[in-house]
């Protein structure tokens, strides 16, 4: 089942939706328990086992999530697991996690939903762009259908009852990634991280929790939700915050084309030249490598290629995508040497 998910990019690394050239994807995740069952921290291995079996048929039923698979993370091998976390499929703790657990996956990847990672269920629902609304219609949706068919655990004054006790209430957890080259260039980058932080936001590297920013790539979420509403934190981050900081990165691209033109075309150009000629790299500096490039596109000065084709480039040089390619484990140094043979082939076409 996997090696269908290869064949693609998945929705959200189209490079397209509102705002796209700052906002690389947004995702929101809803997380539920069942009523009628322990929570996983004092679930036994009968517990869990039973919950998954329940919820891989519930889950994959055409009524939540049409034409759905089903993925058995405790049967799948190291590399599949890891593909998974590459693609935004699951997180690093439901890789990494112990007995009976997985995740359904939609044909466009658009939703998924893990089963027995922190809490009995992780709904989620990830596009390209700034498409808040729309997530929050599609998880909804989901919710909603579930809810139909198996009693989640709710109570009349907290609300939705969770493992970790910031997602008790609404159980939402809004995220937005976000290519923030220019205010790090720029010097601003911790200004806006400081901002964040000041509003109870959390600001983490492109897989969550405990990674850092590479790439330039920062995701941003909410950190609480009991007390407020689902459609007051979507507003609140749609409509205010990421505006926000995609108005400052846009005006520090502004002024780095005005101000220092010449050197943003020659980071611009170094990094395509490492690219295409190193016989060693590895995933950080690709991804380091490929954020002024990124820019460069966006900014209408680099033509060599498109930003789905950059995307493309981003997915497949990650560790487990580039190991599933060549169908075998590799160590450091052949990793290395087999992702710059990929890029060396990707990019033989002659720069525009």
């Amino acid at each position: 089942m996997i090696e269908k998910l290869v064949k693609t990019t998945g929705e959200w690394l189209k490079g397209e939706g509102p705002s796209s050239d700052v906002v690389v994807s947004s995702r929101i995740r809803l997380a539920r328990n069942l009523a009628e069952q322990p929570f996983l921290l004092t679930a036994s291995a009968g517990d869990r086992a039973e919950i998954y079996r329940s919820l891989a048929g519930e889950t994959s039923n055409d009524v939540v999530i049409p034409d759905a698979m089903v993925v058995d993370i405790d049967e799948a091998d190291e590399i599949d697991r890891n593909l998974l976390v590459e693609r935004h499929l699951i997180s690093r703790q439901h890789a990494a996690g112990e007995g009976p657990r997985g995740v359904t996956i939609s044909p466009d990847e658009t939703q998924a939903i893990m089963i027995n990672e922190e809490d009995h269920l992780r709904i989620q629902s990830l596009r390209s762009g700034l498409q808040l609304e729309l997530l929050w219609h599609e998880v909804n949706e989901i919710d909603e259908a579930l809810a139909n068919r198996v009693p989640f655990a709710f109570d009349e004054q907290l609300g939705y009852l969770t493992a970790c006790p910031t997602n008790v209430g609404t159980g939402i957890r809004v995220s937005v990634m976000l290519h923030l080259p220019a205010l790090r260039l720029t010097k601003e980058i911790e200004r806006v991280a400081r901002a964040a932080r000041d509003l109870r936001l959390a600001v983490r590297g492109s897989y969550g929790e405990g990674t850092e920013a590479v790439g330039d790539l920062y995701q941003i979420s909410n950190q609480t939700t009991l007390g407020k509403s689902e459609e007051s934190i979507i507003e609140t981050f749609s409509r205010t915050i990421i505006p926000k900081i995609v108005e400052y990165e846009r005006a520090a691209r502004e002024t780095l084309m005005k101000q220092h033109s010449s050197q943003l075309d020659d980071k611009i150009w170094r990094s395509y030249g490492l690219l295409t000629n190193a016989r060693m790299i590895s995933s950080g500096e690709t991804q380091s490598l490929l954020s002024p490039i990124r820019m460069g596109i966006h900014l209408d000065r680099f033509h060599a290629f498109d930003i789905r084709t950059l995307n493309e480039i981003f997915l497949y040089t990650q560790p487990a995508h580039l190991q599933k390619r060549l169908g075998k484990k590799l160590d450091d140094d052949e990793r290395a040497a087999a992702r710059a043979d990929y890029l060396r082939e990707r990019l033989a076409s002659k720069p525009k």
